[in-house]
Parts: C-alpha cells; structure tokens; sequence
C-alpha cells in the first residue's frame, strides 16, 4: 500500500470570497475518483486546515502500489480533474509519497 499525500496554496489572484466554492469543488472532484481510477483505494482532501498551517489544501489517498499511483497520475479522469480545479487555482505544490 501506497500514501500519497500533496499541499497546495492558493494563487494569490484567486479572491477570498471565491476559495470556499473552489475547496468544495476540488474536495468533490477529487474524493470522487474513488472507484473510479483503479487502485485508488482512499482519497480525503482537507480543507480547513489550522490557521498556522502553511498550505491551503491537503489531499491524502491511499493506493493499492507504487504502480497504481504511477497509473493513477496519468488516468484521463484524474488529469481532467486537475486540470478543471485543481491547477488552475493553485500554486506551490508539495508532495510526499511513501509505502505502508
């Protein structure tokens, strides 16, 4: 089993007002590939996180091998989603994946 675990902040362009509709949209989008990208197993992003923390958003999946992610980074549905909500918006990506 694979963690696979990314942070991201907002462009500074994108208005306070809008960031509520553009978490739930991401949370949505990307909890949603559950079952539909294979070896995707568990997906929960994080949107509110402490006010002293140094990233906007945390999306946490878990995957069945390193060979799902590899496959997971590139399935049509998972790259339309990043390109429809997530990169769009966001900035300063961090990443960190790691075997349990």
């Amino acid at each position: 089993m694979v963690k696979h675990m990314v942070m991201w902040s907002f462009k500074e362009e994108i208005p306070e007002e809008k960031k509520p509709e553009l978490k739930a949209q991401i949370k949505e989008h990307l909890e949603g590939l559950v079952g539909v990208v294979p070896g995707l197993l568990k997906a929960e992003v994080i949107t509110e996180p402490l006010a002293f923390s140094t990233r906007d958003l945390c999306l946490i999946t878990e995957l069945e091998s390193a060979e799902a992610l590899a496959a997971y980074a590139v399935n049509p549905n998972h790259v339309h989603v990043a390109d429809t909500y997530v990169r769009p918006n966001v900035c300063d990506r961090v990443a960190m994946d790691f075997e349990m």
